[in-house]
C-alpha cells in the first residue's frame, strides 16, 4: 500500500522536533506494516482547525 504521512505542530511554543519526533514514529510504522511511503507533508506552527494549511 502506498502512503503519505503527514505532521505538524500548531503554535510557536512548541518545537521542530515534534514533527521530527512524529515522522520517526510514522516511519516505522509504515516499516512494520510493509507500506511504501510516497510522500510527506509537515506544517510547522499552524493551527489544525484551520483548513488553510499548506501540508494539506
Amino acid at each position: 500500500m502506498k502512503v503519505a504521512l503527514y505532521a505538524r505542530y500548531s503554535s510557536d511554543n512548541q518545537r521542530d522536533a515534534s514533527i521530527t519526533d512524529q515522522l520517526r514514529v510514522c516511519r516505522t510504522h509504515a516499516e512494520k506494516q510493509g507500506w511504501t511511503i510516497v510522500e510527506e507533508y509537515t506544517d510547522h506552527a499552524i493551527s489544525g482547525a484551520s483548513l488553510m494549511r499548506p501540508g494539506i
